[in-house]
Formats: structure tokens, sequence, C-alpha cells
């Protein structure tokens, strides 16, 4: 029985943490300067993306832009390829993904398909559609052993909390 409520406490707890993280991630990301919110973006993408743009996997990005919008937390940005992988502020790309943090982490620790979350509507391609088809295959290539020990083990403990306390669908 104490087990039973510590768990439904643990489960209450864990939801109300879940519904205010977006606030709080949005006010924090709205007193950061741009410069360095792409910055940021723009150095992680290049550690987790660096055996594909090496290989050549980004080719079709070249001189296209990819909008990224992280809905829950209003963070917007794009993605393109010069000589190298680059990220500006949000203007006009040529596809848009859009999708909710929490599906984010899904698809990155491979719980969640992005096909699934395209048909239920919870990611979201705007656009050029053939260009974000192939943006939406290539997330399900990234790897995250690319990213620092740190962040693999916040991600995919996160996917765990979240695929636990997903409503069954």
């Amino acid at each position: 029985m104490a087990q039973a409520l510590s768990q439904q406490l643990s489960q209450h707890l864990a939801q109300k943490v879940l519904h205010f993280a977006p606030q709080v991630s949005r006010r924090s990301l709205s007193v950061m300067p741009e410069t360095l919110k792409i910055a940021a973006i723009n150095t992680l993408l290049n550690r987790v993306l660096a055996e594909q743009l090496q290989s050549g996997e980004l080719d079709f990005l070249k001189h296209k832009w990819v909008g990224i919008c992280v809905d829950d937390i209003g963070l917007r940005f794009e993605v393109g390829i010069a000589q190298q992988l680059q990220v500006r502020s949000f203007t006009q790309p040529d596809v848009t993904l859009s999708a909710n943090m929490p599906e984010l982490i899904l698809v990155a620790a491979g719980i969640e398909d992005p096909d699934t979350l395209f048909f239920q509507r919870k990611l979201r391609i705007e656009g050029d559609t053939e260009l974000g088809l192939q943006v939406k295959n290539l997330l399900l290539s990234i790897e995250l052993d690319n990213l620092p020990k740190p962040a693999q083990i916040g991600i995919e403990q996160l996917a765990k909390m979240l695929h636990m306390l997903r409503p069954s669908e």
C-alpha cells in the first residue's frame, strides 16, 4: 500500500514537473541573448552531426535552410550547410519541422519514431516536404553516442520518464 502511494505521488510530482518545465525553459530562453543561443546550438549540432558531415550525408542541405521550432519552449532557429553546418536565427527556411520538447527527446533517445509522430500530428513538416522527409530520415540516423556522456544520460533518463508518464494512446 505504501509503495503504491509512493509511486502515485512520484508520478504526480513528475507530471507537475513536466507541466512546468516548458514554461521555465521558455522564460530562460527568452532572456538569453539570441547570439548565445545560436552559438550553443551550432556547437551542439556540429558535435552531434560530425560523422554525417564528414561522410557527406548532409550534402542534401547545401544551400538549403531547415527551420526547427520547439513549440512548447519557444525555440526557433534554422540549420543549413554552405562549407560547414551553420545555425542562424529563424527567418525564411525552405522547410520547417515543428514539435514539442517531449517528442523530440523521445526521438533522440530512439524510443519514438518520427514517422509515428508525423502521423499523430506531433511532428509537423511545412514547406519543401521532400527536404523535410530527408531531414526526418536523418533524425533516425543520429546516434546518441555522439553527445557528451552527461547529455546522453540526461536524454535517456528524461525519455524513460516521459515514456512512463505518457498516457496510453
